[in-house]
């Protein structure tokens, strides 16, 4: 699949909580400080399909989206490009680069630690 725009993503989670929807139906669910109009959600929902992430069926007169991609699918995939285009595909490098930078709270650090605890046999 294509990489999604920032907007496109907006539309993405608003099908993967919900969905089928339809545009209009999508449209009012997409964050109100959008501001977005129909015609702007139909635009973007049109370049979700051509790149493949939604599909969509005929109801009626209208049309009803559904992703095609789940999105614990699309995380996996775009950290994967971010972790091998910016690190390496090593994830220690990320998460020095994060520590470094002031990034993790003492909770983040007590999950981690929690997780590599996990991980360990």
């Amino acid at each position: 699949m294509e990489r999604i725009s920032e907007a496109e993503h907006a539309v993405m989670e608003v099908l993967w909580d919900e969905s089928p929807l339809t545009a209009a139906e999508v449209a009012t669910r997409v964050p109100a400080d959008r501001k977005w109009s129909d015609r702007t959600v139909k635009t973007l929902l049109a370049r979700l399909l051509a790149k493949g992430a939604l599909t969509h069926e005929e109801d009626g007169r209208r049309y009803l989206y559904r992703p095609v991609v789940a999105k614990d699918d699309y995380v996996t995939q775009e950290s994967s490009r971010l972790i091998d285009r910016l690190f390496g595909g090593r994830v220690t490098p990320l998460v020095a680069h994060l520590a470094e930078r002031d990034r993790l709270t003492e909770r983040d650090i007590a999950e981690i630690e929690a997780l590599l605890k996990a991980l360990k046999p």
